[in-house]
């Protein structure tokens, strides 16, 4: 049964709280976000409050904020540009049933062979992708339509709000608990330019946020193949970094928090999230790691506090656009820095020095990748380079020992994981021509990984047997026995136990 998590009027009065701080921060870049896919800020807007809710109604993760985001906005752009905002809106719906899809099946639980490494490169990639989309407020636009850094009085001023920010943030949970210091910062900040009349950038100028409530929309394409054909690779696409995304952000919650989401069921959250935002006029979205931890930091552990963040922007879009829109940016540039340097791994770089160096280079490669592409591809190739070093340093650990029994058979105990990494290591541990007439290989201390490695068993028997030695195999799995071919007859059932594990081969059904 949905709870709100809350058994107590100072809980309620916390999660609110930190539900309206979240808010605030959502409303740029929500904003800053549909610019990026090419949309009305308001498609941004109505994306951030119905993925928000839903997602915080029915996903696997109390506490974790969802909303627009970045790295699926600039996969949408593309699409925008093609066909329109009519196929964006069908293919944020595709997405949602790919991603329910995942949930039932329960592919949640593959997060877990992401490495430490990757998590670590794709928390410290996130934070630096944040600082740098702060950057931009920084600039003004010049006659000719070109940015350029700002300069002067308007610099200093930024920069002295931007900085009154992040003291209030960082001092006041000194002083009390007893309210979210991000809150406490973006009032007081917003106070002093509003009493002060001090000429500085506002949310105001951004975009206007004032709209209606999101209205029921079946998106506007010919229900035919050929749509299909044109957003289901997009959607595609979009379901997986949503679900990458939203996964990493749960485990780093879950490692904050010290408590355990539910991977299939965030799954199937996201998906029921995306799936009406299509509906509603909304471009989708996944979790959002940095007001996530604005969340976290500021007290928000429960449900309540993500669905409080969502009605807020829907009462910010409905009723205190005028409100919202001046708002600082220096305020919510300063709640971001901080959450940059909340969620960089500090710790990550004492440590280079004393990790692997491999488990060091994918820290550094996801990182960058994050930067310079998104997070999915940047978790992609951390995971598969990961795996390439994992085969390449197990390869080296397969060997043998042989030595002959009172009969003069030779017998060879087999040492290490046998899979594609290291067959060619063990094809040269024999000399067939060398060896005696008959021949054991123990495979009691070995695990046969892969079809590779049969392939690599049976092409030895056939060496055995063109050089006229009797070879015997001991201790394979039964699946081993059943998949091998040419060396089938060779395989002596031993009175001890066989091992029982499967083998990773494609013709076994």
């Amino acid at each position: 049964m949905f709870q709100l998590g809350c058994a107590n009027r100072a809980c309620f009065q916390n999660e609110i709280l930190s539900g309206l701080t979240v808010a605030l921060a959502l409303v740029p870049e929500a904003v800053a976000f549909a610019f990026v896919a090419g949309v009305s800020p308001l498609v941004g807007l109505y994306a951030a409050f119905m993925v928000g809710l839903l997602a915080s109604i029915f996903g696997g993760r109390p506490g974790m904020i969802s909303g627009a985001t970045g790295s699926m906005a600039v996969v949408m752009v593309a699409l925008v540009a093609q066909h329109g905002v009519e196929y964006l809106f069908a293919a944020v719906v595709l997405t949602g049933i790919l991603q329910i899809t995942a949930g039932v099946l329960r592919l949640g639980k593959y997060i877990r062979i992401v490495p430490h490494p990757v998590m670590l490169g794709f928390v410290n990639g996130l934070a630096i992708v944040i600082f740098l989309a702060q950057l931009q407020h920084f600039q003004v636009e010049q006659a000719d339509g070109s940015m350029d850094w700002m300069s002067g009085s308007g610099l200093y001023v930024l920069l002295g709000l931007v900085a009154l920010t992040m003291a209030i943030m960082h001092y006041l949970p000194k002083i009390t608990a007893a309210f979210p210091a991000a809150l406490a910062a973006i009032l007081v900040v917003s106070f002093m330019v509003i009493g002060f009349d001090i000429n500085t950038n506002s949310v105001g100028d951004l975009a206007s946020i004032e709209g209606v409530f999101p209205p029921f929309h079946i998106p506007e394409v010919p229900f035919t193949l050929e749509t299909l054909y044109i957003i289901f690779p997009f959607a595609l696409v979009l379901a997986a970094i949503g679900l990458i995304e939203s996964l990493l952000t749960l485990q780093l919650i879950d490692d904050v928090t010290n408590t355990r989401g539910r991977g299939n069921k965030e799954c199937v959250g996201q998906g029921i999230a995306n799936t009406a935002t299509g509906f509603f006029g909304g471009m989708g979205g996944c979790a959002m790691i940095g007001q996530s931890m604005i969340n976290v930091n500021s007290g928000g552990r429960q449900r309540l506090s993500g669905i409080s963040a969502a009605l807020f922007l829907l009462v910010f879009i409905l009723f205190a656009s005028s409100l919202i829109e001046q708002i600082p940016m220096a305020a919510l540039i300063g709640v971001m820095f901080m959450v940059v340097l909340g969620t960089f791994e500090w710790s990550s770089l004492r440590i280079m020095d004393k990790i692997p160096k491999t488990d060091a280079f994918v820290l550094i490669l996801v990182s960058a990748v994050t930067v310079a592409t998104d997070l999915a591809v940047a978790v992609v190739v951390g995971v598969i380079v990961s795996a390439l070093f994992f085969a390449w340093d197990h390869a080296s650990h397969i060997n043998i020992k042989g030595y002959d029994n009172e009969y003069g058979i030779r017998i060879y105990e087999l040492n290490g994981p046998l899979f594609f990494g290291s067959v060619k290591s063990f094809m040269e541990l024999f000399n067939p021509e060398e060896d005696p007439q008959e021949v054991i290989i123990e495979f009691q201390n070995s695990r046969v990984a892969d079809h590779s490695a049969i392939e690599a068993i049976d092409n030895l028997a056939v060496k055995y047997i063109k050089a006229g030695k009797t070879l015997h195999f001991r201790h394979l799995s039964p699946e081993c026995r059943e998949l091998l071919k040419k060396a089938g007859d060779l395989v002596e059932v031993n009175l001890m136990e066989d091992p029982k594990y499967h083998v990773a081969d494609d013709q076994i059904a």
